[in-house]
């Protein structure tokens, strides 16, 4: 049977890395993580991205999160009869309690990940127009009072950068190793549910 994953950008290193290291024969299609700054496309891109490959799966996982659709792309997977990766974004699903306990903690945490210390710029800085508009800074972060990263690698280089960052924001930097934490977990658990699925298909005569 031939599997698809249609994931969020922010996600498709890290997807691609577990579907590595347990072999899993998948493919795998994304949709651009730009959308989180615009989640009113999450739910349509994942739509046409979904008619365009089923012809050609068995089955189809979406790794989101809901991400900021207000509901709308679990409306899709539920008219779709799909299913997607448990969690409401990526902190969650690499954080899973820890992310839960930062936030009773602190509510003005700012998070990144691994992917977000990569695209900072790209992402976060243009993405809210800091790189033309410096003033807004203070408008955007006034109300954080710490800098959280998630990191999956813990790569120096992504420290340097997330050092970096921090100083950008004018916070105080905490580092936490969470590796693939939930992704990784329920990733695994739906190819087990999947593959038993599979066997307890009836043979075709």
């Amino acid at each position: 049977m031939r599997t698809a994953f249609i994931l969020c950008g922010a996600l498709a290193r890290e997807t691609q890395a577990i579907i590595d290291r347990h072999g899993w024969a998948v493919d795998v299609y994304g949709i651009p993580a730009i959308d989180h700054m615009h989640p009113e496309r999450i739910a349509p891109d994942v739509a046409r991205k979904l008619r365009a490959i089923r012809d050609g799966h068995d089955r189809v996982l979406v790794v989101f999160g809901d991400c900021g659709s207000r509901g709308a792309l679990d409306d899709l997977l539920a008219r779709e009869g799909l299913a997607r990766i448990d969690g409401p974004h990526c902190y969650e699903m690499y954080g899973g309690l820890l992310f839960d306990e930062l936030m009773a903690e602190e509510p003005g945490t700012f998070f990144l990940t691994d992917f977000l210390v990569r695209g900072f710029r790209g992402t976060i800085w243009h993405g809210l127009g800091l790189d033309r508009y410096a003033q807004l800074r203070e408008d955007y972060f006034h109300h954080y009072r710490r800098l959280v990263f998630m990191t999956q690698s813990g790569q120096p280089e992504l420290l340097d950068k997330a050092q970096t960052i921090a100083a950008m924001l004018d916070l105080p930097l905490e580092v936490r190793h969470t590796g693939y934490g939930q992704l990784e977990a329920r990733l695994v658990a739906w190819m087990a549910s999947a593959s038993l699925l599979e066997d307890d298909a009836p043979a075709a005569t």
